[in-house]
């Protein structure tokens, strides 16, 4: 452990403590966001500086007025770039896209792509922008894969490359913060889908991963300040807040599907669909060929807080575009008592066993989404699923400790 950094963290963040809009939380009882908090407290963070801002739709206030829209039109900030993430600024793009380069035609402000950019490039990027300070404000899904988080990371390391201040502005993780869960990354299995050896189901907000990147993982801290909510508890789910949902990505269209992300986003690595093309990506799982007997596998299991229907969709793109498959679709029905990412490793393990035709992605993708290849081999050589979910727990518990050092909120 690093202390000398970790001061350095509880400094910076509280520079930026805010509290006239903390004491207004308090009397309402209600969460504040930390844009709402930045608002409220007359943008003081910002006074002086150029501002740019790496966002994308979610980036909201709750009457769904985007924050880029907000403030451009608020003398208060100047503000003087916008850097998107994957699917874009405006959100655009499907998965695997961006933007590109462009003026954005509401504000005539320069939105520059940072989607695969890291390092020097996305430093440069930085330098040509003019900009002093870099925001950060999306809403993210609470998984490892879930690109985002690691667009902070590079956006932090590409700040401090370029000289540059880096803030970032809270929001809710949608599935809890109650704990962290799942197999904690190698570094050889290190990429987009996971920078750095966190869990799979991290259990933190942005503002407590940016902490915990800057410092445990960044070879120089970056100058971070980060603008924590107020009223947020670890143990509420998303729509305990009254906050707009904005779907973060084209196949998050709610926080139902975020629940079950973290396990069943596994699924991209085999020759399954994950429901991508359905209205219920990442709920409904399948391929042709497969019957009842999956749903009655993984009833047999009794997992905790879930239930598995049987049921038959035809994806309207990706994979078995056009074609009627066979799966299961899961319903929670006990959230707090919900593991996704045990969940998820069940359903590969009874997948491979009732399922003649089962079979991993020839790239081996599954190991990148699990940070490793011990899930994969497992369950090849017939591991049961709580077997495979025992093999990562030494791991998980050492990042459980590492990660407390860095939360936020109690």
């Amino acid at each position: 452990m690093r202390l000398s950094r970790r001061a350095l963290l509880a400094a910076t963040t509280a520079a930026a403590s805010l509290p006239s809009a903390a004491a207004a939380a308090e009397r309402t009882g209600n969460l504040r966001t930390g844009f709402e908090r930045l608002a409220a407290d007359g943008y003081s963070v910002l006074d002086g500086q150029k501002v740019g801002i790496v966002t994308n739709p979610t980036g909201v206030t709750r009457d769904v007025r985007h924050i880029v829209d907000v403030m451009h039109a608020d003398k208060r900030v100047n503000l003087k770039a916008v850097f998107g993430p994957e699917h874009g600024f405006r959100g655009t793009a499907q998965a695997g896209g961006s933007e590109g380069r462009y003026d954005d035609p509401a504000t005539g402000l320069p939105v520059y792509d940072t989607y695969l950019k890291s390092g020097r490039p996305l430093a440069d990027i930085f330098t040509a922008s003019g900009v002093d300070t870099v925001l950060f404000d999306i809403q993210d899904a609470g998984a490892r894969f879930y690109t985002y988080i690691w667009t902070l990371y590079d956006c932090m390391e590409a700040a401090q490359l370029a000289g540059k201040r880096f803030v970032v502005l809270d929001r809710p993780n949608p599935v809890t913060g109650r704990s962290a869960q799942g197999p904690v990354l190698h570094m050889e299995f290190s990429t987009f889908v996971g920078r750095r050896p966190i869990s799979q189901a991290h259990g933190m907000t942005v503002a407590e991963l940016a902490r915990l990147f800057n410092g445990e993982f960044l070879t120089t801290p970056v100058p971070l300040e980060t603008v924590p909510m107020t009223g947020w508890k670890r143990s509420a789910f998303y729509d305990a807040w009254g906050l707009p949902w904005v779907p973060p990505s084209p196949n998050m269209p709610t926080p139902d599907t975020a629940l079950v992300y973290s396990g069943t986003c596994l699924f991209e690595g085999t020759n399954l669909s994950e429901g991508r093309g359905t209205t219920r990506p990442f709920e409904l799982l399948g391929a042709e060929g497969i019957d009842r007997r999956w749903a009655a596998a993984a009833n047999e299991l009794r997992l905790p807080g879930v239930h598995f229907r049987e049921a038959y969709f035809a994806p309207t793109f990706s994979k078995f575009q056009g074609k009627t498959v066979g799966g299961v679709q899961i319903h929670v029905h006990d959230r707090a008592a919900y593991d996704p990412v045990r969940t998820g490793v069940a359903l590969l393990v009874t997948a491979k066993k009732v399922w003649s035709g089962f079979a991993w992605r020839s790239d081996n993708w599954i190991d990148k989404l699990t940070g490793n290849n011990r899930v994969r081999t497992l369950i090849d050589a017939g591991t049961s699923a709580d077997e495979v979910v025992a093999d990562w727990q030494r791991e998980l518990s050492a990042f459980r400790r590492t990660r407390r050092e860095y939360l936020l909120y109690t």
